[in-house]
């Protein structure tokens, strides 16, 4: 059997917004435009490089900060999170531009957010003899994991295989998505239903394994030895359009439209030029200027 080669999916937005709460805001462009997130996302990215020796990486951006296919399904979604500061929202397309001088594949769209892109990625290259790192601290991501993949929260170095996820979320990488569905999802603002937690969620998702096993075997609830089975039987009939509808909430799309060649996710060297440009064009000093030509 091949050995599969690594493909690092990365979910920036993560990365940007940290570097953006995390490095100070006196770092500034010689015009006095704030750079504190492109800076602290080009030590993401060097930093990356340099720990995982890679060959082929993506890079996914959320292109829209507050709406996505899903806000058509239900507006609600993602509602309840703060806008972007105007400060940081002007920084999204230079950290976009700074990955691409570093010789880094980088994908966006207006429809489908970070996480769909990546599923399509692993989905196209997966046949081409790749293992994916997912590169995220999103565990939403983890449902796309197959036997060989990597869950890898960078900021705690912190890496998972897919026997590893049962152990940190209480159900299998395959009932992440129904997992949601029964329980919601408070930084999404996927709803669930009202009165299931975490905990009862995993418990029927360890009884019924899916979403329509706990459906198709509904009167086996009220019952079981689930604690207050009657009130869960309730409660999953009554919400029974809610649980799907946040099913397809946190669904990951894997059928995005993109084009992704296997020569096109491969790192590029760094160009001179390249570099020079981007810190005339955005005023940065020599020394930023020097980190990402690795010079002292």
């Amino acid at each position: 059997m091949l050995t599969r080669k690594p493909l690092y999916l990365v979910d920036a937005s993560i990365y940007i917004f940290r570097a953006y709460f995390s490095m100070p805001d006196s770092i500034q462009s010689s015009a006095g435009q704030p750079l504190n997130a492109v800076y602290g996302f080009a030590n993401f990215l060097l930093g990356l490089h340099k720990k995982s020796r890679g060959q082929y990486y993506a890079i996914a951006f959320d292109e829209s900060l507050d709406h996505s296919f899903r806000n058509d399904i239900y507006p609600a979604y993602k509602a309840n999170r703060e806008p972007p500061p105007d400060e940081l929202k002007t920084q999204f397309e230079l950290c976009k531009k700074l990955a691409q001088v570093l010789g880094f594949a980088t994908f966006s769209s207006n429809r489908d957010e970070a996480d769909d892109l990546i599923g399509t990625i692993a989905r196209k290259l997966r046949p081409k003899n790749f293992r994916m790192i997912y590169v995220t601290s999103d565990k939403d991501i983890a449902q796309l994991m197959q036997s060989t993949d990597i869950f890898w929260n960078y900021a705690k170095d912190d890496k998972l295989k897919i026997g590893d996820i049962k152990s940190k979320y209480g159900v299998h990488a395959r009932q992440l998505r129904d997992w949601l569905a029964l329980a919601g999802d408070n930084v999404d603002n996927i709803p669930g239903i009202p009165g299931i937690g975490n905990k009862t969620a995993a418990s029927l998702l360890a009884k019924f394994n899916s979403l329509d096993g706990i459906y198709k075997q509904l009167h086996k609830i009220p019952g079981s030895d689930l604690r207050g089975s009657k009130r869960i039987h309730a409660l999953l009939i009554e919400y029974k359009r809610m649980a799907y509808l946040s099913q397809e909430l946190a669904t990951i799309n894997a059928k995005a439209s993109l084009s992704c060649p296997v020569a096109s996710l491969k790192k590029k060297r760094i160009r001179t030029k390249d570099v020079h440009d981007f810190c005339d064009e955005t005023g940065t000093g020599s020394t930023f200027r020097n980190r990402l030509l690795r010079k002292k």
